[in-house]
């Protein structure tokens, strides 16, 4: 064998080492998508604030639909259909949010949580919600979560025209932020 060959493979080995390091402390940290840009909420909203002891764990960016269903009278909401991504740009889907409601990430962990509070700092979106844990499930970035908000909303509300027929179904274009919280 060479000595650039050596060289070469000494390179690689060192490389190896340092990416399966980065992985198991990925996987102790329970995710690789920790953001530490805490909320800052004011007036009516500061009351989403999470209670003392919790820390945020990571936040992901959701694109998809509220589902709100005709009952002849008035629409209801039935339901979120989003997938949850690591950023803004709505690149590296890391879950999906359904009815529950419920998280779950592509690795199978899931929360289900429920509402606590809301504001509505924009009349011309969903409400934000301060969500809290009811139950989780399986190892992954959603184990330990102890609550959740969802913020910075646009879209999302009901139809204002009547329905054509009861059962009639909507699904209207929304997007929020998750912010993830786990106790310290």
């Amino acid at each position: 064998m060479t000595t650039n060959m050596k060289r070469k493979l000494t390179v690689a080995g060192v490389l190896l080492i340092g990416i399966a390091g980065f992985l198991v402390s990925a996987a102790k940290a329970k995710s690789i998508f920790v953001d530490d840009k805490t909320p800052e909420l004011t007036g009516e909203c500061a009351r989403l604030g999470v209670d003392d002891g919790n820390k945020l764990a990571f936040r992901s960016y959701a694109t998809g639909t509220q589902i709100y269903r005709w009952n002849g009278a008035a629409w209801i909401f039935v339901a979120p259909d989003a997938k949850l991504f690591v950023n803004e740009m709505y690149r590296g889907q890391i879950g999906k949010h359904y009815v529950g409601p419920t998280w779950e990430s592509n690795s199978g962990s899931k929360i289900v949580a429920a509402k606590i509070d809301e504001c509505t700092p924009d009349t011309a979106a969903i409400p934000w919600l301060k969500l809290q844990k009811v139950v989780t499930e399986g190892p992954g970035i959603f184990e330990s979560v102890t609550f959740i908000q969802r913020l910075n909303t646009t879209g999302g509300l009901k139809p204002t025209v009547p329905g054509s027929f009861v059962s009639e179904e909507k699904a209207v274009p929304y997007t929020a932020e998750y912010y993830f919280y786990r106790a310290n």
